[in-house]
């Protein structure tokens, strides 16, 4: 079993203080006690691992004895989700990233039934952040996922315009994703519509000819980490 991970921010020393919510966490509920090893990262790469010499409710006290750091994954994969309804937009962001997505793009679609203002965006990306930070460590990623400002469907369509593959899922399209030829290097970027579908008029604004998964429609919340397992598989995993 690989061993616990906790963020921490500064992992500078030989001895490092792990306090705040994530010590309580360690310590108060997930149990970890003296002489258990643990491992700590920023979430940016930089990570580093030790024997816990002391605990308590405040957190726990960790003895370094290793340290390292592991580069940015290449290429990039964005995630566009349309914002699903309920709990789905809590099992789509958790999926992803514990698939491997590195940055997921929350997007107001037209047909997402998300009315937007200040309190409820601010709510929102409060709540895709938690999960994607304690999915990370779940997950014992060193670079964690991040989670992007609510996007547009203009906001959207220039992040295509920008990759190094475009991606655009689509359940009428008949250009099968496996076909799709994945870079070695820059962003994958991949939308996933809401359960109403992508609309009309925003395919015709992302000039990207799309792609479907096979024969079987997927969910909004599912869909996603199909398709960057997919094209994980042509790349990063191979």
């Amino acid at each position: 079993m690989g061993l616990a991970v906790f963020h921490l921010e500064d992992l500078s020393g030989d001895e490092l203080t792990l306090d705040g919510p994530e010590g309580r966490h360690a310590a108060v509920v997930r149990r970890i006690g003296p002489g258990e090893r643990v491992r700590l990262t920023d979430g940016r790469g930089a990570w580093a691992e030790g024997v816990v010499t002391a605990a308590s409710k405040g957190g726990v006290l960790v003895g370094v004895d290793g340290r390292g750091s592991v580069p940015a994954a290449a290429p990039r994969v964005v995630v566009v989700q349309a914002v699903p309804k309920g709990e789905r937009a809590e099992l789509a962001v958790e999926m992803l990233t514990e698939v491997g997505a590195d940055v997921i793009v929350p997007w107001n679609a037209e047909r997402s039934q998300f009315k937007a203002n200040a309190e409820r965006v601010e709510k929102l990306l409060g709540k895709w952040r938690s999960w994607a930070f304690e999915s990370s460590k779940q997950s014992r990623r060193t670079w964690f996922a991040e989670v992007a400002p609510l996007a547009s469907t203009a906001d959207v369509a220039e992040l295509l315009a920008k990759a190094a593959l475009p991606v655009v899922l689509h359940e009428e399209a008949t250009v099968p994703l496996a076909s799709l030829d994945v870079p070695a290097d820059g962003d994958i970027v991949i939308v996933i519509g809401p359960e109403g579908g992508i609309s009309p008029a925003e395919l015709s604004s992302f000039g990207v000819e799309p792609v479907r998964l096979g024969d079987t429609v997927l969910r909004t919340s599912t869909a996603g980490v199909a398709a960057t397992a997919a094209l994980l598989a042509q790349s990063r995993w191979s």
